[in-house]
């Protein structure tokens, strides 16, 4: 299923949407949809519904849905990693972080029309959104991101060993409720 995982996002939460396809989740965030264009989308396309709308979340009951707690976005980010368990199915960097389509590999030869001369010389590797032809490229704000993801993975990693271990401890259930 995490492979698979995709999500729509109400407009309250447009910094966890961006993370999320920055993390390569199919993610649609709309920051001036309708309640009903929302539910609509997560019921055609069978995506899983983030909000922090208690009314939304009521409107729901037949998609999926998960109640974001938080007002910060590491930890919202933290909550739909956590609940999906999806810290392994992370691809950072893998879609469009504008139409959140995914990225395809291009040869450096290829992006030379595409970036100035000095993206050229400096970039190691590119990629191109095939829908908006965006360039990606490793770049200074790409470092940036990628000691971000390092964090959020860890942490994301560290929270599931430590709920790991205490299935395990004696007097504790591993069942859900």
């Amino acid at each position: 299923m995490p492979g698979t995982m995709k999500f729509v996002v109400d407009c309250m939460l447009g910094k966890l949407a961006k993370w999320l396809k920055i993390l390569g989740f199919d993610t649609v965030y709309l920051n001036k949809a309708e309640d009903r264009d929302l539910l609509l989308i997560g019921r055609r396309q069978q995506r899983v519904l983030l909000t922090k709308d208690h009314r939304l979340l009521e409107a729901a009951k037949d998609i999926r849905s998960l109640f974001i707690e938080s007002d910060d976005w590491p930890r919202q980010l933290g909550q739909v990693l956590d609940t999906y368990k999806l810290a392994d199915a992370v691809r950072p960097h893998s879609r469009c972080l504008a139409c959140n389509v995914e990225l395809k590999s291009i040869p450096k030869k290829a992006a030379r029309n595409l970036v100035t001369p000095f993206v050229l010389e400096k970039a190691s590797s590119f990629a191109i959104c095939p829908s908006c032809e965006r360039v990606y490229w490793p770049g200074t704000h790409f470092h940036g991101m990628d000691t971000k993801v390092g964090e959020i993975l860890r942490e994301a990693k560290a929270r599931g060993q430590q709920s790991q271990r205490k299935k395990g401890e004696p007097g504790r259930s591993s069942k859900k409720t």
